[in-house]
């Protein structure tokens, strides 16, 4: 496993522990790994990492088959790139490339978060994982998020997935199904749970479930933060997650079955 890539997720965030062993839940087939992989962003965004970690990440990603790879704007460039070179040297279906915006703190002017979106772009992102104004969530000041949202939005064309990060760990139920529906109102096509860099924590079963309460099937949700073991992936999967942030990618995926 790569040098960054196999810290702990998204440090210092942490997902809320589960159960030991996970049950599948009923009526739902067992979760296998390939299955499982293709709903990964394999992360490296530590801010010591370097050129040579992110090729290492993008190999990786190839081998493990997960549907896209998320690094900071300065790294997409080069990801894209080796993305593309390994498809064509392995003949395996392209991961999707995902940055981030206004991270980790949320707190960038929105032009300046418009803007960084539409760089990563032309440089070969086709996803924008956007960090809110958490300021805003805890004043409550729902109609400031969906705004900000939409300057997003319309920096990026409409093929770009747009990922809202909510950082739930700081937010009651009631706020993040609040923000869930500023993001959806804003245009965005998933909510996510949280950076992994708060020291509030990571991403949670309880924030998942509110999650999906709010979006109900019409958006994606991500959980990110702290997941590292198979039983964390698969209690955020069955609570709703349709995405899962992990830089733990590989020693998750060895916890299901082939």
């Amino acid at each position: 496993m790569p040098a960054g890539a196999d810290r702990p997720a998204e440090q210092p965030g942490s997902a809320s522990p589960s159960p030991s062993p996970q049950e599948p839940t009923p009526g739902r087939p067992v979760l296998r790994r390939a299955e499982v992989a293709r709903m990964i962003d394999h992360t490296l965004l530590a801010p010591a990492a370097t050129d040579e970690e992110v090729l290492a990440l993008c190999a990786q990603a190839t081998r493990l088959g997960v549907g896209a790879v998320c690094v900071a704007p300065t790294h997409v460039y080069l990801a894209a790139a080796s993305i593309r070179r390994g498809d064509r040297d392995e003949r395996t279906p392209t991961a999707a490339v995902a940055t981030v915006v206004g991270f980790p703190h949320g707190n960038h002017l929105t032009v300046i978060k418009a803007e960084e979106a539409r760089r990563a772009v032309a440089d070969g992102a086709t996803e924008v994982d956007m960090v809110i104004d958490i300021a805003n969530a805890m004043d409550e000041n729902w109609q400031a998020i969906e705004t900000e949202i939409i300057e997003v939005r319309l920096s990026v064309p409409p093929h770009v997935i747009l990922k809202v990060i909510l950082e739930t760990a700081l937010l009651p139920d009631e706020s993040i199904i609040a923000a869930c529906r500023a993001a959806e109102a804003g245009g965005a096509e998933f909510v996510k749970t949280s950076t992994g860099f708060h020291p509030a924590g990571g991403a949670s079963v309880r924030a998942v479930r509110a999650m999906a309460r709010a979006v109900g099937g019409r958006l994606g949700i991500k959980a990110s933060g702290g997941i590292r073991t198979a039983d964390q992936a698969t209690a955020m999967i069955d609570a709703g997650a349709t995405r899962l942030g992990l830089s733990a990618s590989e020693d998750v995926l060895a916890g299901f079955p082939v």
